[in-house]
């Protein structure tokens, strides 16, 4: 008969470590511009101008936009075209609440409030959201499920919009990802 030996406690944590460690994916830090760095999956490829304009139309190009290869996971870096003349984060946080629940069927609210990242006070929301299909569109006729974890840098002339997007079938594997870069976030 074949005696098995009961691991020790330090074995199980480091194959728990091991565990947590396969599923995440390596980083890489790229530089938006001049004033701001963050750290995306070192796969991801930055979004070419089409593409980016395919799925999210708008009149400002972003300043930078992250994809993964199936291009299903997205992460952006714009100028807001909301301007606020003072540092009311707690009114700028309404304000971009309530067009958030605007924007879509319906919202689930999973976290939100300020934080400290780098240094600066940032807004944030991490929320899954539905959009209903259109019953009159063929092809569009199912309800869109998106995670989505946005961050904003409100600052005298322009406020910065940092945002990681999912549909919602990924959330549970990249939601950590997602929250991990944006505390990457450097600004200078």
């Amino acid at each position: 008969m074949l005696k098995i030996k009961s691991a020790t406690p330090m074995a199980l944590c480091l194959l728990a470590l091991l565990c947590l460690a396969a599923g995440k994916p390596k980083m890489k830090k790229i530089k938006v511009n001049d004033a701001i760095t963050v750290s995306v999956p070192q796969d991801w490829h930055p979004m070419d101008d089409m593409d980016f304009n395919e799925r999210y139309p708008s009149i400002r190009a972003p300043l930078a936009a992250y994809t993964n290869a199936e291009r299903e996971l997205d992460f952006s870096v714009n100028i807001s075209a909301t301007q606020w003349p003072d540092a009311d984060l707690a009114l700028a946080q309404k304000f971009f609440r309530a067009s958030i629940m605007n924007m879509f069927d319906r919202v689930n609210m999973i976290d939100e409030g300020i934080h400290d990242v780098g240094g600066k006070k940032l807004i944030f929301f991490e929320f899954d959201s539905r959009l209903n299909g259109s019953k009159k569109q063929e092809g569009l006729q199912d309800p869109v499920l998106r995670y989505t974890y946005i961050q904003y840098l409100v600052q005298p002339r322009q406020t910065l919009a940092f945002s990681f997007n999912c549909p919602k079938r990924l959330q549970q594997d990249w939601q950590e990802t997602a929250r991990s870069m944006m505390l990457s976030i450097k600004i200078k």
